[in-house]
């Protein structure tokens, strides 16, 4: 049995939807941040050295890095749903997007959540952090121009891309990328979406 060692607020929240798409089936184990730190609580460092969420323990395997527990579970329970064949091109292109969303596209968002919490002080890296969320975002918003999903039709890329999109919602920098905004909602209005929100709980983004 899959269990999901599911910390609230965080990136393990996808993990479910992607279980809940593919239809396998879960445990979830449950862990709260710190209420004034937000930090996560020690045990999580029995499950894994570095005490972060999302991992996943599948036959005696201990998985951690949400593009890696996406990757193992389309390719061996889910048996290569949700992504393009390996070999060809769009296979390639899927790869590239479970890498972005956390090797670039969610470094200056997770920026400006630390750095909003410094108030003037951080005044002189903002215009860096603008810029830098501008530059992600609208290449995100073209991405997805004359398509619903960004690899043509709904894949697994659309899962792990998804907290990009919800967090910088959240910041509120979406208002002049309707591409964006249609695919957020369009991706939250989906049934396994909303089955997993209501086994991991709703979470809080942007604080």
């Amino acid at each position: 049995m899959i269990v999901v060692h599911h910390l609230n607020d965080s990136r393990s929240q996808r993990i479910l939807w992607l279980l809940e798409e593919l239809g396998l089936p879960y445990e979830i184990k449950r862990y709260e941040r710190d209420a004034v730190t937000r930090l996560a609580p020690p045990e999580l460092k029995a499950v894994h050295p570095l005490g972060k969420s999302p991992v996943i323990t599948d036959e005696g395997r201990t998985i951690h890095e949400s593009g890696a527990i996406i990757d193992y579970l389309v390719r061996r329970p889910g048996g290569g749903r949700l992504a393009p064949p390996a070999g060809g091109e769009a296979y390639e292109t899927y790869v590239q997007w479970l890498h972005y969303a956390e090797g670039s596209a969610m470094l200056p968002l997770m920026l400006q959540l630390y750095v909003g919490r410094l108030g003037d002080a951080s005044a002189p890296l903002q215009p860096r952090i603008d810029s830098e969320i501008a530059n992600h975002l609208d290449y995100i918003e073209q991405a997805l121009a004359g398509g619903d999903w960004l690899m043509g039709e709904f894949s697994a890329a659309d899962i792990q891309m998804s907290f990009v999109g919800e967090v910088a919602r959240a910041f509120g920098r979406l208002q002049d990328r309707p591409n964006l905004m249609a695919w957020v909602a369009r991706f939250q209005a989906r049934p396994a979406y909303r089955k997993a929100l209501e086994a991991g709980g709703a979470y809080n983004l942007a604080g």
